[in-house]
């Protein structure tokens, strides 16, 4: 099993400096860099101070100027916030001045907020037409000229300016969750983002179980990468979890209120609701996460992911935004790297390492 590494330029309060927080967050990727992580993925959001990234390509450029081997991904590039020459060319520059390193994920967006801001009100529900519409787009764009008619964008022939480096095409990505978007990401050859958020691991197992149904249904298909997202914190000693728990406690309160519009954003920092006034408040107990998400010593850890990898996950994508303060993300990811990685070591990325 390979690591990826989730990480925003991320800040819950305005008496943290943006210069510290964008430091912060290089110099975590070089580690991941470093470590033998497998990638880094750069979000888009919009107008909030918890994920400052308006640009993924901007951000993962940034990234790649200052590492030699880790893949770039965007998670996600929003389809209804862009147009698909913008997005195929953007794309090709990245992979350009990365050597090739990038990994293309598209979704559909989601907050509501965003796209009463980004996408004229359009129901957050319907961002995933737009998705659809627009990745066969890119990819024909990135062969050479073609036009498109589309219901959400027409224009005449064109190309992506400049190609990508590998080919046909980068990678490309999807996040699902539902039962159809696993079945059209298999079927369009795309490889699969998961995040099973605060739930129990039988939530991974069911959309393990959802992939290897859409791979039925597809029985020609090659078999894409399947990948599995959660907060995550090493620590060194057992008692040392009260610091993870109370940061995704906390960053939880404003992820609701986002993804279900129940509270306000002021100068960009979304309200924290309280957790325990919702139907679902059993997902944010603290013994609760504390069990669901990779948090724990070393060996509590490597543990954990056992499960992961005996389940089929290829690639786990360990994040590291969710309010935890900065150098606990540092000491978290060191004894990552250290103690959990050479657990999971992977026989390609040692000869890739050493140029055999």
């Amino acid at each position: 099993m390979k690591f990826q590494l989730v990480i925003n330029m991320e800040r819950m309060q305005p008496d943290i400096g943006m210069d510290e927080v964008a430091r912060h967050n290089l110099e975590m990727v070089q580690m991941a860099d470093e470590g033998g992580f497998e990638s880094v993925w750069a979000a888009e959001h919009h107008a909030l101070e918890m994920t400052n990234a308006p640009n993924p390509f901007q951000i993962l450029t940034w990234f790649a100027a200052h590492t030699s081997r880790i893949r770039l991904g965007t998670a996600v590039v929003v389809a209804p916030y862009w147009h698909p020459i913008a997005v195929a060319g953007q794309a090709a520059l990245l992979d350009l001045y990365s050597g090739g390193r990038l990994e293309f994920g598209i979704g559909s967006g989601a907050y509501q907020r965003e796209f009463d801001r980004m996408a004229n009100g359009l129901d957050q529900k319907e961002g995933y037409k737009y998705m659809q519409e627009m990745l066969p787009a890119v990819k024909a764009l990135w062969q050479g000229d073609y036009e498109h008619d589309g219901e959400y964008w027409k224009f005449p022939s064109a190309t992506s300016t400049p190609k990508p480096v590998q080919k046909p095409h980068p990678p490309i990505w999807v996040a699902a969750r539902a039962p159809v978007t696993f079945d059209w990401a298999v079927a369009n050859g795309c490889n699969i983002m998961t995040w099973a958020l605060t739930r129990p691991f039988s939530e991974v197992e069911t959309y393990k179980q959802r992939f290897d149904e859409a791979l039925k249904k597809c029985p020609d298909a090659k078999r894409p990468q399947f990948t599995s997202m959660r907060y995550t914190c090493v620590y060194n000693h057992p008692d040392d979890a009260d610091a993870p728990i109370n940061a995704a406690i906390s960053q939880l309160g404003r992820f609701e209120n986002l993804f279900k519009n129940l509270g306000g954003v002021v100068n960009g920092f979304p309200e924290e609701i309280n957790l325990t006034e919702l139907s679902s408040r059993q997902e944010f107990d603290r013994h609760t996460l504390r069990e669901n998400l990779m948090f724990g010593t070393p060996e509590e850890v490597i543990q954990k992911l056992r499960r992961y990898e005996q389940l089929g996950v290829d690639q786990f994508t360990y994040c590291a935004s969710y309010g935890l303060g900065l150098r606990e993300q540092k000491t978290s990811l060191a004894l990552f790297i250290k103690e959990v990685v050479p657990a999971f070591k992977h026989s390609d990325y040692d000869v890739r390492a050493t140029g055999s």
